[in-house]
């Protein structure tokens, strides 16, 4: 046997089993896949038609409430009569949507910007400080999101009721600001969690006091963060019912509040026109949501918040 034999030979005998087999045969065989056991067909199918069937369900209530909106009559039949747009009309003069459209904005737009200019130094001090009974404290900020708004929404319109501010858009403002500042706390906290505390020593060292430092090298840091926070906030506040029906007055009800009065008042009102405000009431909060997609995922919140810890 010659040299270069022996070292084939070698080389064979070292290889592993499957590399024997494929330069012995000279093409390895095809890997076949596990093939899936019958109990896991069936969960998954069971798990699938699960989703299909909830979500067609939701589609269908959705769809229902849109023909019915613009249905001119519609009884024990698979379609209406006819259709038309006179009901959005008769919902906009009727439940005087201008005016509530504009009370919406304005309790959306003040619990936004207060919530922001309150919960973003709240949370960079926690993100920031170290002291002992952190966590009691970030527990106390977070207990509005985590206990149902109605057990303790009652006491506070009781409070606000002895102190006059029920039935004013201050009161309704306030209401709606205990659950959307801890919600931007726990938004903003990762995000200055992640911002290196370098960055703040070494402007220091160039000579940036605190204003400089927050407008050049902190708020655009943080800009991505409190606009999330902000778009969120606004999307959840469009829809708080419980807060704003026990401390709103009939001239500081939103969007959400007078539908739900439109709904008690079906005897009174037409249920076309309680559809069409329905469906706007949708649209709005679908833009909204939509738009703060758009900025956010709330994936990555998740994420940021896990990589904090």
């Amino acid at each position: 046997m010659t040299a270069h034999q022996r070292n084939a030979a070698g080389l064979h005998a070292n290889m592993p089993d499957e590399q024997r087999g494929s330069a012995a045969g000279g093409a390895s065989a095809p890997q076949t896949k596990p093939r899936a056991s019958v109990p896991d067909i069936l969960w998954k199918v069971l798990v699938w038609g699960g989703v299909v069937f909830f979500l067609l369900n939701v589609v269908l209530l959705i769809a229902t409430v849109g023909v019915n909106s613009i249905a001119t009559r519609w009884f024990g039949t698979p379609l209406p009569q006819g259709f038309t747009l006179h009901w959005y009309a008769q919902a906009w003069r009727d439940f005087q949507l201008g005016s509530v459209l504009w009370v919406t904005f304005e309790v959306v737009g003040a619990v936004v910007l207060l919530s922001i200019a309150l919960g973003v130094p709240a949370a960079y001090a926690l993100a920031r400080a170290q002291f002992p009974g952190k966590r009691i404290c970030m527990l106390v900020f977070l207990l509005p999101l985590m206990v149902p708004p109605v057990t303790y929404g009652i006491p506070m319109a009781t409070a606000m009721y002895q102190t006059g501010l029920a039935g004013t858009l201050t009161g309704v403002i306030l209401a709606n600001l205990v659950p959307a500042l801890p919600f931007v706390i726990l938004v903003m906290t990762p995000f200055i969690e992640q911002i290196d505390p370098n960055l703040e020593s070494a402007a220091r060292i160039f000579g940036a006091n605190t204003l400089r430092y927050f407008r050049y090298v902190l708020l655009p840091l943080l800009v991505p963060g409190m606009l999330a926070a902000g778009l969120l906030v606004l999307v959840r506040t469009i829809g708080m019912f419980e807060l704003t029906f026990f401390t709103a007055g009939p001239d500081t009800q939103t969007l959400v509040v007078a539908l739900y009065y439109a709904v008690f008042s079906t005897g009174v009102r037409a249920p076309q026109s309680i559809d069409a405000m329905a469906m706007i009431y949708m649209a709005i909060t679908l833009a909204w949501v939509l738009v703060a997609l758009q900025f956010v995922s709330p994936t990555q919140l998740v994420s940021r918040v896990k990589e904090s810890r």
